[in-house]
């Protein structure tokens, strides 16, 4: 406030304020984060998360940020991508892995609990009966969609509880494809996931920084980092909807490798006015 008295402050950004040795601290963990992954491929992961978080400003300082941990490959990768991007992040954010156990025989928790222990991270487990209840004989017809909408249900009221404002997933590109046609063919709509949405009034916001990553990067990165492999023990997986879809698809990018591009693009580039 003081500055004021002097007159009209000048326009340069506030990051020009910081004192010197903070920058040098800072250039030196890029520098290292450079260093440490040299790879094309893992720039390339890096780089399509950076440009989902920008086009889509889906972090800000002082966030604390959920992460929707299922045991698979996505949210594992998730969780990696952004605890290395926040060591050279202009901005400080703070993660709080969680796992909605939907109550299956044979979980894992205890190894997502291990996994996040070696990285420093506090990890959240909330057991519940989800799964057994989804898949009661009233429920089989859509165990799916109940059993998604249970543990989404669960992981809002985490956040409520835990004073998270932003809740990231693991869904990537593939998955909004593939949402973007189960909607279509199943629920008779248009409509898929978008890379950040603001729930409740503002409290809340998803986000999912892997929306321009293809499954097929993710399977590799997570290999290559040697993340934990965790069974699904739910009686449907492998038999879905989504897996039909899946399959379609599959068939689809085969013969024309592009067609994946081209349906992603138009998503962002629909025509209102050619449709009914």
């Amino acid at each position: 406030m003081r500055l004021l008295l002097f007159g009209k402050l000048p326009q340069v950004k506030l990051q020009s304020y910081r004192p010197k040795k903070q920058n040098s601290v800072r250039r030196n963990k890029l520098y290292r984060f450079r260093v440490a992954h040299r790879s094309r491929f893992i720039k390339n992961v890096h780089r399509a998360v950076s440009r989902a978080m920008h086009q889509y400003d889906m972090l800000a300082d002082g966030d604390r940020v959920a992460v929707g941990l299922s045991g698979g490959k996505d949210s594992l990768a998730l969780l990696d991508l952004l605890a290395v991007r926040r060591e050279y992040a202009p901005i400080d954010y703070q993660l709080e892995p969680v796992y909605i156990d939907p109550g299956f025989p044979g979980g894992f928790s205890d190894q997502l609990k291990a996994h996040c222990d070696a990285r420093g991270l506090p990890f959240h487990v909330h057991r519940t009966d989800h799964g057994i209840l989804a898949h009661r004989p009233e429920n089989q017809a859509s165990a799916c969609f109940l059993c998604a909408r249970l543990r989404r249900k669960a992981l809002f009221e985490h956040c409520r509880d835990a004073g998270c404002n932003k809740l990231a997933l693991g869904h990537h590109k593939d998955d909004i494809i593939e949402t973007f046609f189960l909607n279509l063919c199943y629920a008779g709509h248009i409509s898929t996931m978008v890379p950040s949405q603001t729930l409740f009034d503002g409290a809340l916001t998803v986000i999912r920084p892997l929306a321009f990553l293809d499954e097929s990067a993710i399977e590799t990165y997570s290999r290559q980092q040697a993340f934990p492999i965790c069974e699904n023990p739910c009686p449907s997986a492998g038999r879905s909807k989504r897996q039909e879809i899946k399959a379609l698809l599959s068939e689809l990018y085969a013969k024309s490798p592009h067609v994946k591009g081209n349906i992603f693009h138009s998503l962002q580039h629909v025509r209102s006015d050619y449709l009914l």
